[in-house]
């Protein structure tokens, strides 16, 4: 059992309304921790951090250190964010991974790209659904459009806020944890438009992988509990979703000569 702490509180929201999503992968807590977990197993190897989530659904609940990481980490982590090559842009070029024209072209994303105060997160928990008990920073779901649509409406079903999607063309990773956690805000990447994400054959490309801060978690909770699922428009053809429409509005909206 999970020890808490000062930074490790219990889990405070029933989490399994997630369980009707029908997810081929369950959904993935995540905890940055500045002191390291107790209680928990530390992961035996090596792996990149977009490759954590499946490795947790797959393995159970872990922590990892820096030294469990393999890709660009260090540059949102605050492990090696000052890093003069890859701050440079010198990782992308025609000479490193091919990705980018030029240096200056690479070097543009790390003006923007979220990133932890240098040393404040030491270690990180991810445990799947099942063994989610503690309260997490950021919850991961990842599922087709269909079910993502679900997720992301059940953010905007009590407060009409916008969907927004933020990443960057490489370490789009940074953007899937980092950014929800600093920012407090949701966001959502479609898989397979991230470099590292392809080149590691990470989820399914199409895919929908979801961000929840936890100062939203208990939002969308509550509203997926509440609200409707499956619209009844939905299930309209075309004919019957015009004839719907048209009921609703009295026909305002349909312009006659």
């Amino acid at each position: 059992m999970i020890e808490y702490t000062g930074e490790i509180s219990p889990l405070k929201t029933d989490l399994s309304i997630l369980k009707k999503l029908n997810l081929e992968t369950p959904p993935i807590g995540v905890k940055f921790l500045y002191n390291e977990p107790k209680g928990i197993k530390k992961l035996d190897k090596k792996l990149a951090i977009c490759i954590m989530p499946e490795e947790a659904a797959n393995r159970g609940a872990f922590y990892v250190d820096r030294t469990n990481f393999e890709c660009a980490e260090p540059l949102f982590l605050g492990f090696a964010a000052d890093d003069p090559f890859s701050n440079a842009g010198l990782i992308g070029t025609k000479e490193g991974l091919n990705i980018f024209q030029e240096a200056r072209a690479n070097r543009r994303i790390y003006d923007v790209l979220p990133t932890l105060k240098k040393d404040t997160c030491n270690f990180m928990i991810f445990a799947p659904l099942k063994e989610i008990n503690f309260d997490p920073d950021v919850l991961i779901i990842t599922g087709n459009a269909r079910q993502a649509e679900i997720v992301l409406r059940a953010y905007t079903y009590s407060t009409g806020s916008l969907y927004e999607s933020k990443t960057t063309p490489v370490i789009g990773c940074a953007w899937t944890f980092a950014y929800p956690y600093i920012t407090g805000k949701l966001n959502y990447v479609v898989e397979g438009v991230c470099f590292g994400h392809l080149a590691r054959k990470v989820s399914t490309p199409g895919y929908v992988t979801v961000s929840i801060p936890f100062n939203l978690t208990k939002l969308i909770i509550d509203n997926l509990n509440e609200m409707t699922w499956e619209l009844e428009s939905y299930k309209d053809t075309r004919e019957e979703y015009s004839e719907r429409f048209k009921r609703v509005t009295s026909s305002r909206l349909i312009q006659e000569k």
